[in-house]
């Protein structure tokens, strides 16, 4: 199986709004999306990464088009879904899975390009979507207009799915294939439903722990998100028994990638001018 990850965006921000500590250093974060070829199941997408839907989109609401304008990403025009599933040699109508981790826009924005998808996601967390308020679901950071009108129709809640025992220090998780090769982890703190996911049978065991935090450093070295980070977290007091979880999965010689973090790891495509990244 193949796993390979691309950058769809770049965004800037002062080291200590996301780290406790940090300097005013400007970083450069990426904004990761995977794809993984799976024997059985195909082509699958990991999220969508920043597509143009959330920055300039005809659907977007005041309250995204206020998010892009604070946030300002920068679309990495090389690696965006579409780009890289070329140069694979595929078109969106190949991708029959999108595996959506959460419902922030950095990760669906890109969700109604993919026609002939069934996406793979926290039902319990989408049934919540449902019950909120507009107004409630910007205060969660869920932008409803990204999602596409048949959305439900095409999910596969991750409570339909087998339950397995995981190793390597993490609790137990979703088989999403139900053979074993990729399983969906609990991830409390960052958003509601958030799940990572453990690729057990590689050669050393990889979690894509997604936005558990944005720096890896933040894990090494015990820190937790900066201010005001803290304050976009669903819940911030789980941000810290989650990231003791990673580390205890790094200790037993697993690998943790992380959605934002701004180091490249090896299974990040390099389709992109490095100098830019």
């Amino acid at each position: 199986m193949k796993i390979v990850f691309a950058n769809s965006a770049w965004v800037s921000a002062a080291e200590r709004l996301i780290l406790r500590g940090g300097s005013w250093q400007s970083v450069r974060l990426r904004v990761r999306y995977g794809l993984i070829f799976h024997p059985a199941a195909g082509p699958v997408l990991v999220d969508t990464g920043y597509t143009p839907e959330a920055l300039s989109g005809e659907r977007r609401g005041r309250m995204l088009r206020l998010y892009s304008a604070l946030l300002k990403p920068e679309l990495n025009a090389a690696e965006q879904v579409l780009p890289v599933l070329q140069h694979f040699g595929l078109s969106p109508d190949d991708i029959r899975t999108v595996i959506v981790t959460h419902f922030h826009a950095d990760h669906i924005s890109g969700l109604s390009l993919f026609r002939n998808a069934r996406f793979i996601a926290s039902d319990a967390a989408w049934a919540r979507v449902k019950a909120r308020t507009p107004r409630q679901n910007l205060r969660h950071g869920v932008f409803t207009e990204l999602f596409p009108t048949d959305f439900e129709t095409r999910l596969g809640g991750l409570c339909s799915k087998p339950r397995v025992e995981a190793s390597g220090g993490v609790p137990g998780g979703v088989d999403i294939f139900g053979d074993g090769s990729v399983i969906a982890l609990d991830l409390p703190g960052h958003a509601d439903g958030q799940f990572g996911l453990l690729f057990a049978g590689i050669e050393r065991p990889l979690l894509y722990a997604v936005d558990v935090q944005w720096l890896l450093k933040a894990l090494s070295e015990c820190r937790t998100p900066g201010f005001p980070a803290t304050l976009i977290a669903e819940d911030a007091a789980a941000i810290e028994p989650t990231s003791h979880m990673l580390r205890r999965f790094l200790a037993m010689g697993g690998e943790v990638m992380l959605c934002h973090d701004p180091a490249p790891t090896a299974y990040d495509l390099a389709l992109s001018d490095p100098e830019a990244g």
